[in-house]
């Protein structure tokens, strides 16, 4: 089990009036903010990725579910997020089988491990959708509101919360929440983060308003979330780290495709393609797009430019830091302690230039589809007409959630995906027959771009398409591939496929560990 030190550290003069509202709600811990959460509630969390994840509860609440369980009695919840959480929550509850439903996005490997043995009922979601399914009453009621926050004052009979480095559902489940609102008050966290938030709800329907984003940099909500100060029900103060991931460093693979994203897009501006001021920038999770992100701000010939994204690694901190990134905005800072530090200490710097949001501000598809956004996602792998598996192994098992890539794919400007044209030594490749999973059709997919080159799938029938993909393939699948061709064409069809081949490298693969290993013969009917 996780522990955790819940010590906050001495608070300066310059936050003591913050800490006199503080002193105006009910102290409690986590324990015993853990002990309010009942066998059959759903808890609805903060934070996006485990950024501003509320974290001390429920570790507990995973040591509640261990006792419940040995003493013979059930004990499970259920858990709304933003997107992803941390071992605390998402590892340490699936361990202990405390999950009965969860939604909407993971990364989590004990989470992901009993999503695949069928432990628990999980609903992969489109991160823009979960604010507005929760509020339409489909997902259930939520129960309690588990929020981190770096301040809550109580201002009159309302309370304002200041959250930290995310914003995710915390607007959304803060004003539905029957039971009340716990505060996690995480020193780890500065105060000097209190202006970094935008918050702002979208309205039900059919009563929505435009949303007046024009800019990444436009603010059109409050710093804070604001509810009844008598609807929280407790403050826990502790200091936790961010359960951050680190990134690996770009390898010669993730460097080249980084340089041939960035190469694709100074051809496009220079054919006129793309607006000679360059596309706010979007980008997913992981090291991959890290790379990119960082490869795109090196290129000499790419422009400054703004992000408009969910995710902020740490290679566009750094750009913003060197002028490269003019402003930037996200849902979460999933960065690593040093960069979140070091955001928190150049404040000054950080505060007309970055902006969190709400997730279903930061991927929404009204703003996207108006600021002009290139997208930047990673696919598991691609099949010869440009459809897209970016979340599940061979099919079957889930390596992570939709996320936000079909958020911003659907209503970009320009719409990538990249990969390494082989994963497990070669023994697998990025390219195929067909997606063993679909999660994007080739109707929104523009380009594909692996270390090989780049696919541009704009303008082309589907055939043309997988000519285009060929090319980008690893030489050592690209005969295969063209084979494969071969025996569907007798099949005909706008689309050729060969059905008793089309997933002969997948089930190659299972069976003898490497796709390069595929014998055509023992499939083609």
């Amino acid at each position: 089990m996780l522990t955790y030190s819940y010590l906050c550290p001495p608070i300066s003069v310059k936050y003591q009036i913050i800490y006199q509202y503080n002193m105006s709600f009910n102290k409690i811990t986590a324990a015993e903010a853990a002990a309010m959460v009942k066998n059959g509630q759903t808890i609805g969390l903060s934070g996006f990725t485990p950024a501003g994840t509320a974290k001390m509860t429920t570790a507990e609440i995973a040591k509640i579910a261990e006792a419940e369980h040995a003493a013979g009695r059930p004990y499970k919840i259920s858990i709304f997020t933003g997107a992803s959480t941390g071992q605390s929550c998402d590892g340490e509850l699936s361990n202990q089988q405390a999950i009965d439903f969860r939604a909407p996005y993971t990364t989590n490997p004990d989470f992901r491990r009993h999503v695949n043995l069928n432990e628990l009922n999980y609903s992969d979601l489109n991160l823009s959708n979960m604010a507005t399914q929760i509020r339409q009453g489909y997902l259930g009621p939520v129960n309690w509101a588990i929020i981190e926050a770096c301040a809550v004052e109580k201002v009159g009979d309302k309370a304002h919360i200041y959250l930290t480095a995310a914003g995710g559902i915390a607007p959304t489940v803060c004003r539905l929440a029957t039971e009340g609102i716990i505060i996690e008050l995480n020193a780890f966290h500065e105060r000097s983060g209190m202006g970094l938030h935008d918050v702002y709800e979208i309205e039900d329907h059919p009563y929505r308003k435009p949303i007046m984003i024009c800019h990444p940099s436009d603010r059109i909500g409050k710093p804070y979330i604001e509810v009844d100060a008598s609807r929280i029900v407790g403050v826990i103060e502790g200091n936790v780290p961010d359960e951050a991931r680190s990134f690996k460093d770009p390898d010669p693979i993730t460097t080249q495709i980084g340089q041939n994203v960035a190469d694709f897009l100074v051809q496009n501006m220079r054919e006129g393609k793309i607006p000679p001021t360059f596309l706010n920038l979007q980008s997913g999770v992981g090291s991959g797009a890290n790379a990119v992100l960082g490869a795109l701000g090196h290129s000499t010939e790419v422009p400054n430019f703004n992000i408009y994204t969910e995710v902020l690694q740490d290679a566009p901190v750094q750009l913003m830091r060197e002028g490269r990134v003019l402003s930037a905005s996200a849902c979460s800072l999933t960065v690593t302690t040093e960069c979140m530090k070091g955001i928190y200490r150049d404040m000054d710097f950080f505060k007309d230039k970055l902006v969190l949001r709400p997730s279903e501000i930061s991927n929404n598809p009204e703003v996207i589809a108006r600021i002009g956004v290139c997208s930047l996602n990673t696919a598991i792998e691609v099949d010869l007409y440009g459809h897209v598996n970016s979340t599940k192994i061979c099919g079957t098992k889930m390596m992570n959630g939709i996320g936000g890539s079909a958020d911003f794919t659907n209503n970009a400007y320009l719409s990538i995906f990249t990969c390494g044209s082989t994963t497990k030594g070669g023994a697998i490749s990025s390219i195929v027959p067909f997606a063993s999973h679909i999660d994007h059709t080739n109707h929104f997919v523009d380009a594909v771009i692996t270390e090989y080159g780049v696919a541009d799938l704009r303008h082309k029938s589907d055939m043309q398409k997988s000519e285009e993909l060929i090319k980008v393939a690893h030489p050592d699948y690209q005969p295969m591939l063209r084979d494969y061709l071969k025996y569907a064409q007798k099949n005909g069809g706008h689309t050729h496929h060969c059905l008793s081949a089309a997933f002969a490298m997948h089930d190659t693969f299972l069976r003898k560990g490497d796709m390069r290993l595929t014998d055509w013969a023992e499939y083609v009917k």
